[in-house]
C-alpha cells in the first residue's frame, strides 16, 4: 500500500491518500493485539467449558478478519451514504435489540442475544455506531432547517433506546449511549448548565437501577466491600497483574487464565497484564488514547456540523468503551461486562466497533480531492 502512487486515480488510490493512515495504523494494531490475546487467554477457558481448544480461536480469527474488511469497505464510502448507512443500521438494530426481548437467548439473567447457528449476536451493540451518526444528522438537520424537529426526532429514539435497554436489562449500554448523546449535545451547543442537569438524571437513574436490579446491587456491593461479597474475578484479575509486573511472566506463562472465567473475554487485559506486564498493558491504553484524541484534535478545523458531531459520539463510545472495560479489570469501578474494543473475544463487539472506526475513517478523510460529499 505504501508503494500507492499520489497519482493513482482509482477508487483505492483515492482512499489510500485520503484516509487518516495514523488511526488506521492503530486500528490494525489493536486487531493485531486481539488475534495475540485470543491465542494467550482463549484456549484454556475452551478446554474448561469441554469444547475443543482452539474454538475460541477459530471463531475471533474470523469475526476479526470480518471487522478488519468492514473498517477498510466502510472507510471507502461518503459522509452522504455513511448517513444512510447508520439510518439504516439504526432501525435495523433497534428492530433486533426489541426481538431479544421475544425471541432472545437468556443469559447470566438477561435477554441481549438473538441465537444463530454457531453464534450469538447481540443487536445492541450496533446501536452505539449508528444511533450516534443518526443523532448527529437529527441535530444538524434541526439547525438548518428550524421546521425539522431533529432534536425531538433524537429524544424519541433514545427513550425508545431506553426502554429495550432496560427491559433486557443491560444497564451498562445504556449508560455508554447515553453519556455519548450528552456529549454529543454539549459540543452542538448544549449550555453546561443543561448537560449538569442530563448527568444529574443519569445520577439518578443509576440509583434507581440499584433499587431495581439486584445484579446492579450486588456489583455495587462487590466493589464496595470486596471481601464480603462474590467478586472473584475482579481479585483474581488484580492478582494477575500483580503476578505480571512490569514486564509479564512471558507469553503462555500465564495462570490466572487458567481459573479465570472470563479470561477471554471482558477479563483479557489481566492476561495482558500478567503475561505481558505493565508495560504492554499501558501501551494497549496508549493506543486507545491515541485514537480518540487524534480523531478528537482532527476535528478542531472541521466546519461541517454532521462530522464533527458524528465523529464526536463515535470517539466517545469507542473511547468510553475501552475506559469501562480496562477500569472494571483495575476495579477502579464497579464490575461490568463490557468488551475491550477489539481485543476481547466476541463477534458482535468486534464488528460493531469496527463499523463505528469505518464511519469515523470515512468521515474524517481528506475531502478536498474531488471525493463526493
Amino acid at each position: 500500500m505504501a508503494l500507492v502512487p499520489r497519482t493513482d486515480d482509482s477508487l483505492l488510490g483515492r482512499w489510500w491518500w485520503t484516509v487518516d493512515r495514523w488511526t488506521l495504523g492503530a486500528v490494525s494494531t489493536l486487531i493485531g493485539v486481539g488475534y495475540v490475546m485470543m491465542l494467550a487467554a482463549s484456549p484454556s477457558v475452551a478446554v474448561r467449558l469441554g469444547s475443543f481448544r482452539d474454538l475460541f480461536i477459530v471463531k475471533q480469527v474470523l469475526f476479526l478478519a470480518i471487522s478488519a474488511g468492514v473498517v477498510v469497505g466502510v472507510s471507502l464510502l461518503t459522509p452522504r451514504n455513511i448517513k444512510r448507512l447508520a439510518i439504516a443500521g439504526c432501525i435495523l438494530a433497534l428492530m433486533l435489540t426489541a426481538a431479544t426481548l421475544v425471541i432472545g437467548v437468556d443469559i447470566k439473567g438477561a435477554r441481549r442475544w438473538i441465537a444463530l447457528p454457531g453464534l450469538a449476536v447481540q443487536p445492541s451493540e450496533f446501536l452505539k455506531p449508528c444511533f450516534a451518526v443518526v443523532t448527529a444528522w437529527l441535530i444538524t438537520e434541526g439547525r438548518r432547517s428550524p421546521r425539522f424537529p431533529g432534536m425531538p426526532l433524537a429524544l424519541v429514539i433514545l427513550a425508545i433506546i431506553v426502554l429495550l435497554l432496560k427491559s433486557q436489562p443491560d444497564v451498562g449500554m445504556l449508560a455508554v449511549i447515553t453519556a455519548v448523546f450528552l456529549f454529543q449535545l454539549y459540543v452542538g451547543g448544549l449550555n453546561l448548565l443543561a448537560v449538569a442537569v442530563g448527568l444529574g438524571m443519569m445520577g439518578g437513574a443509576g440509583v434507581m437501577a440499584y433499587i431495581l436490579f439486584d445484579h446492579v446491587r450486588q456489583r455495587v456491593h462487590a466493589f464496595l466491600h470486596p471481601n464480603n461479597h462474590d467478586a472473584y474475578q475482579v481479585t483474581t484479575a488484580l492478582q494477575a497483574f500483580g503476578n505480571g509486573g512490569l514486564f509479564g511472566r512471558g507469553p503462555g506463562e500465564g495462570r490466572i487464565k487458567d481459573i479465570l472465567p472470563d479470561a477471554h473475554a471482558d477479563f483479557v487485559y489481566a492476561v495482558a497484564g500478567e503475561e505481558y506486564g505493565m508495560l504492554v498493558c499501558a501501551t494497549i491504553l496508549g493506543v486507545f488514547a491515541f485514537v480518540v484524541l487524534r480523531g478528537l484534535l482532527r476535528l478542531v478545523k472541521e466546519q461541517d456540523l454532521f462530522v464533527v458531531l458524528s465523529c464526536t459520539g463515535l470517539l466517545a463510545g469507542f473511547g468510553l468503551q475501552a475506559f469501562v472495560n480496562m477500569a472494571t479489570t483495575l476495579a477502579l469501578i464497579p464490575a461490568k461486562g463490557m468488551t475491550l474494543p477489539f481485543i476481547s473475544y466476541g463477534g458482535s463487539s468486534a464488528v460493531a466497533v469496527a463499523l463505528g472506526m469505518g464511519m469515523l475513517l470515512a468521515l474524517t478523510r481528506n475531502r478536498n480531492h474531488g471525493d463526493a460529499p
